[in-house]
């Protein structure tokens, strides 16, 4: 019964607030697909979490929910567009880009950017700095402001995390 009132709930805040929503998205996108889809994500998301009251001011709450999938959307192209340049550079192996092995690496790059953004804040930016920029403990405790025992710490916990998703049965 619940299930049923959210529905009911968030259909009607589709109703009075869809349209706006996707105008809102297009004038961000310049895409009218790209926003429709884009709106379509935020009721989706809406509903599986299963709010039971609607918001007081629905407006900001829906564009704030949208304005995160359109940048998980935009990080999500940001590595599929990287992974095509790489493809691309590699281009005298006829067999690389072929739409499956793409649509593999994407899945697999959107687990690995889903499985970061998991990550409390502190924690993802120590093991980023770690892994791709290089820096050492020191230099990350510098920029984020915290000792290089904490450093270390987080980036254990990155690391621990990762391992735990990749071997759940350990």
């Amino acid at each position: 019964m619940r299930d049923a009132v959210v529905d009911i709930e968030i259909g009607e805040l589709y109703a009075a607030h869809g349209g706006w929503l996707c105008d809102w998205l297009r004038r961000r996108t310049r895409c009218p697909e790209r926003a429709s889809d884009l709106a379509h994500d935020t009721f989706c998301r809406l509903l599986e979490r299963g709010r039971s009251a609607l918001p007081l001011e629905p407006r900001p709450f829906l564009a704030t929910v949208a304005r995160r999938l359109l940048v998980d959307d935009i990080r999500r192209r940001e590595v599929e567009r990287a992974y095509l340049d790489v493809c691309a550079a590699q281009a005298g192996d006829a067999d690389l880009l072929t739409p499956e092995r793409i649509a593999e690496a994407t899945q697999l790059l959107a687990g690995i950017l889903q499985l970061l953004w998991e990550l409390p804040d502190l924690t993802r930016r120590a093991f980023l700095l770690r892994r791709l920029e290089g820096q050492g403990h020191a230099e990350i405790a510098a920029v984020l402001g915290v000792s290089e025992r904490t450093v270390k710490r987080h980036i254990a916990a990155a690391y621990a995390h990762c391992y735990a998703l990749a071997y759940p049965e350990r």
